[in-house]
C-alpha cells in the first residue's frame, strides 16, 4: 500500500514540476496516511498550498527538501485541529444532526447533456408543473443522452482507434438505428423500448426507430420493461425487423469516474465542495461511527397495534447510550388509501398529533434526534404523480407543535451526510416492475427479485423506469428521479420483504413493512452497515 502511495506522490509532484528528496517524501507519506481513502484530495490540497505560498516559504528550486513541506503540512494540520476542537466543543450529537442536510426533490438542479459539445449544462429557466408536449419528448431524450454519454466512455463500446476486431463478431461500437437500413450482419444498437403499436415493440434512439423481435434474445440481470433503455446486439431480417440476439442494460460506471467527467456540476443538489472542505468532512465523518439512522416504512397511525409497536421501538432507542441521529418515517401513514373516497382527514390529523405526543414523551430522542416524514404512494396529496410533494400542512400542524424540528420531505428525497449521498424513495416498485416485465430476467447471476430490481434502477440511473402509463411522472421534474452519479446508498421503501444488497459499491436496502411484519432497519452511514431489526 505504501509503495503505491509513494508512486502517487511522486507522480503528482512531478506533474506540478517538483522533485522530492527522500526526507520530504517520507514527510508527505505520513501526512497522506491521515487521510486513508482520500489521498488524492489530500495531495492536491498540499500542492495547492505549496504553490500559493512558495515565495513565503522561500522555495527557489524545483527540488524540494523537508523544511518547506513540513511548514505547509503543519499549517494544514493546525487548521484541521481547529476544526476538531470545534467538533468536540459543539458536542457529537449537535454536530451529527447539523451534518444531515435534506434536499427536496423539487429543488434539485436540472442538467442536460449537449451531444455536440459533449458536456453538461445547467437548465436555468423556470420549470412548470404542467409542461407542454415538448417536455415529454425532452424527458425521454434526457434519459437517453444521460446513459449514452456514459456508454461512450466504456471501453467495450467506445470507437476503436484502429481498425481491429474487438470480439468474435467485430467491434462493439454502438451504431445509430438509422444506419441499420440495408445493412447485413450483426450490429450493436442502443435505444428505448417502446410500444408504438399494440403488441409490437420498437427500439428508438435519436435517429430512428425499428421494430424488434425479442423471442430469441438472451437477456441479462434486471427487469426488461417498456421505457427501459437497453444495449442490444442483433441483425436486420429481410422483413425489416431487428432480430435481437443479446440484450442488456447499459454498463454501470464507477462513481468516481462519473464525477471526473462532470466538471464540478452539482447533480445531487447538496452544493459543491472544495478539496479542503471535502477532506475536513471526511475526517469528521470517520469520527461519527456512532451515528445511526432508524428507518421505518408503512406506519399506520390509525392502527392501535402499530402505534403500540412504534412506542416499543422508541422506548428501546430512548434507553440506548447513544440515541439515533435520525428517524425516517415513510408512508403510507393510513391503512386506507387517502383518495377521493377518503373522508377522515380530521381524524388523520389528530393521529399525527398523537404521534407527536408519543415522540415528545421521549425526552432524549426529542432533544438529540431528528425526525423525517416521507409520504407514501397512497398518502394524502394533490396526485399520485412522481415526485410527490411533502405531506399537507393541515395534517402535520398538530405534530409540529410537539416536534418543532420535524422534517417533512418530498418523495423521493435526498440526504447529504457529511460527504455521503443517500437517496430515499417510498414506492411499491418491485411488484410493479415484475408486472411490467416483458420477459423473465436471467437467473445466471441471481434469482432474487430485489437484486434484479437494484440492478435495473442503477443501470438505468433512474428510480422508476416504468412506463408513464403505469406510473406518471411530472415531465419537467423527471431529473429528480435520476441516479447519476451513483449515490452511496439507496433506500427503497417497499411492501415486499426486508432485503439488502450491495451492488457495485452502492448499498441498497428495503426496510420492510412495519405495519405488516414489524420490520425496520438501523443504518450506520459511516460504515454503510445495514442492521435488520424486527419486533
Amino acid at each position: 500500500m505504501s509503495s503505491t502511495v509513494r508512486k502517487l506522490i511522486q507522480k503528482k509532484f512531478k506533474i506540478r514540476g517538483y522533485t522530492l528528496k527522500i526526507d520530504a517524501l517520507d514527510q508527505i507519506l505520513s501526512f497522506t496516511n491521515r487521510f486513508l481513502g482520500a489521498e488524492d484530495e489530500a495531495l492536491d490540497l498540499l500542492l495547492d498550498h505549496l504553490q500559493s505560498q512558495s515565495q513565503k516559504l522561500g522555495v527557489k528550486s524545483s527540488i524540494l527538501d523537508k523544511e518547506p513541506v513540513s511548514r505547509v503540512i503543519a499549517s494544514l494540520l493546525a487548521a484541521d485541529d481547529a476544526v476538531e476542537e470545534d467538533f468536540i466543543s459543539d458536542g457529537a450529537d449537535s454536530s451529527s444532526t447539523s451534518a444531515i442536510r435534506v434536499i427536496d426533490a423539487f429543488l434539485i438542479p436540472k442538467f442536460r447533456y449537449d451531444p455536440i459539445r459533449k458536456q453538461f449544462y445547467e437548465h436555468t429557466g423556470g420549470l412548470h408543473i404542467h409542461g407542454d408536449a415538448s417536455a415529454k419528448a425532452a424527458l425521454y431524450k434526457d434519459r437517453f443522452l444521460l446513459l449514452y454519454q456514459r456508454v461512450l466512455r466504456d471501453s467495450h463500446f467506445s470507437k476503436p482507434a484502429f481498425h481491429t476486431e474487438m470480439s468474435h463478431y467485430g467491434s462493439c461500437e454502438i451504431a445509430p438505428i438509422q444506419s441499420l437500413v440495408g445493412q447485413m450482419g450483426r450490429r450493436w444498437v442502443m435505444g428505448v423500448i417502446s410500444q408504438l403499436e399494440d403488441g409490437h415493440f420498437y427500439l428508438e434512439d435519436l435517429t430512428a426507430s425499428v421494430e424488434i423481435d425479442l423471442s430469441k434474445a438472451k437477456v441479462t440481470t434486471g427487469f426488461l420493461s417498456e421505457n427501459t433503455i437497453v444495449v442490444a446486439e442483433g441483425e436486420m431480417l429481410v422483413s425489416g425487423i431487428y432480430q435481437v440476439i443479446t440484450c442488456g442494460f447499459p454498463p454501470l460506471e464507477d462513481r468516481d469516474k462519473s464525477l471526473k467527467s462532470l466538471a464540478q456540476h452539482d447533480f445531487f443538489g447538496g452544493g459543491t465542495l472544495t478539496k479542503e472542505e471535502t477532506l475536513r468532512l471526511s475526517e469528521l465523518e470517520k469520527r461519527s461511527l456512532n451515528d445511526m439512522f432508524v428507518i421505518l416504512s408503512e406506519i399506520w397511525l390509525d392502527s392501535e397495534e402499530v402505534m403500540g409497536k412504534l412506542e416499543t421501538v422508541l422506548d428501546g432507542f430512548e434507553s440506548q447510550e447513544v440515541v439515533p441521529s435520525l428517524f425516517v418515517f415513510m408512508g403510507n401513514f393510513c391503512s386506507h388509501p387517502c383518495n377521493l373516497s377518503f373522508h377522515s382527514f380530521s381524524s388523520l390529523r389528530s393521529q399525527f398529533g398523537k404521534l407527536g405526543q408519543m415522540i415528545g414523551a421521549h425526552q432524549r430522542l426529542r432533544e438529540h434526534s431528528r425526525f423525517m416524514f416521507i409520504p407514501g404512494p397512497e398518502d394524502a396529496g394533490p396526485s399520485t404523480v412522481l415526485p410527490r410533494c411533502p405531506l399537507p400542512k393541515y395534517l402535520t400542524e398538530e405534530l409540529q407543535k410537539h416536534i418543532p424540528n420535524a422534517i417533512f420531505a418530498s418523495n423521493p428525497c435526498r440526504i447529504k451526510f457529511y460527504t455521503q449521498e443517500i437517496v430515499f424513495f417510498r414506492h411499491d416498485l418491485l411488484y410493479r416492475m415484475r408486472r411490467s416485465c416483458l420477459m423473465p430476467p436471467s437467473t445466471e447471476e441471481t434469482d432474487d427479485p430485489f437484486e434484479h430490481l437494484v440492478a435495473t434502477i442503477t443501470h438505468q440511473s433512474h428510480l422508476c423506469p416504468l412506463p408513464l402509463i403505469v406510473q406518471p411522472i411530472i415531465w419537467n421534474y423527471d431529473h429528480c428521479l435520476h441516479l447519476y452519479p451513483s449515490p452511496h446508498t439507496i433506500v427503497l421503501g417497499d411492501k415486499s420483504e426486508q432485503k439488502a444488497f450491495k451492488y457495485t459499491g452502492i448499498t441498497c436496502f428495503n426496510p420492510g413493512s412495519f405495519s405488516d411484519d414489524s420490520t425496520f432497519v438501523a443504518y450506520r452511514p459511516c460504515t454503510q452497515e445495514v442492521e435488520f431489526s424486527a419486533l
